[in-house]
């Protein structure tokens, strides 16, 4: 492409959503109604968390061995860590056999088996992880890899969605997980792996 016409192109995109730059005001809407206290019980948030993930077919692994032996069992044994969690699972991980890297080659993306990142946080009603641009190291290292593995703060685990909406914050890109990638396009038959990661992993630090 002309180097001017793409200056051109994209100078026009760039005028016409300037004016979405300004985030709208959230609506109001009754939170009382639209929380699933069945899902919640008295459960306390990272238990409900933790069983919620479950029901929508994402996995709890609680420690960083557990999480090795489970990539060796899926055979998936090379990947991207964030590296500000080299230190406490990346390293680890290769010291149990697996190569791990800090560098996410975007033009390699079908070299990574699995991505570990960092979430925003997670919702202990539907089972949601949080990612954003302002945490998460790499976007694609989350949606790319069959396996991604979130690390999820202790103390960021929202209770209801309601919570979670209030507390978003500034970043541009805010996304919620909630199980592996899934479509029910075809047929209605539901298929998971589609989009995304086909096993959506979280671990609580």
């Amino acid at each position: 492409m002309n180097p001017d016409a793409r200056a051109t192109i994209f100078a026009k995109i760039d005028a016409a959503t300037s004016q979405l730059k300004t985030k709208a005001e959230k609506p109001d809407y009754d939170a009382s109604v639209t929380v699933s206290a069945a899902r919640l019980g008295e459960s306390a948030d990272q238990d409900a968390f933790i069983r919620n993930l479950s029901a929508v077919h994402g996995r709890f692994i609680g420690d960083v061995f557990s999480l090795a032996e489970f990539l060796k069992k899926q055979n998936r044994t090379t990947g991207y860590c964030d590296p500000a969690l080299m230190d406490v699972i990346g390293s680890e991980l290769a010291g149990l056999g697996l190569t791990v890297g800090t560098s996410y080659q975007r033009e390699c993306y079908d070299d990574y088996e699995f991505g570990i990142t960092r979430a925003a946080g997670a919702i202990a009603e539907s089972g949601t992880i949080i990612l954003d641009d302002e945490t998460t190291s790499h976007r694609l290292a989350a949606l790319s890899p069959w396996v991604h593995v979130a690390v999820i703060p202790a103390g960021l685990i929202h209770r209801t969605i309601p919570d979670a909406i209030a507390a978003l914050g500034d970043s541009p890109n805010v996304t919620w997980c909630t199980g592996p990638s899934k479509t029910a396009d075809v047929e209605g038959i539901l298929i998971e792996g589609v989009h995304g990661p086909g096993e959506q992993i979280a671990m609580i630090l």
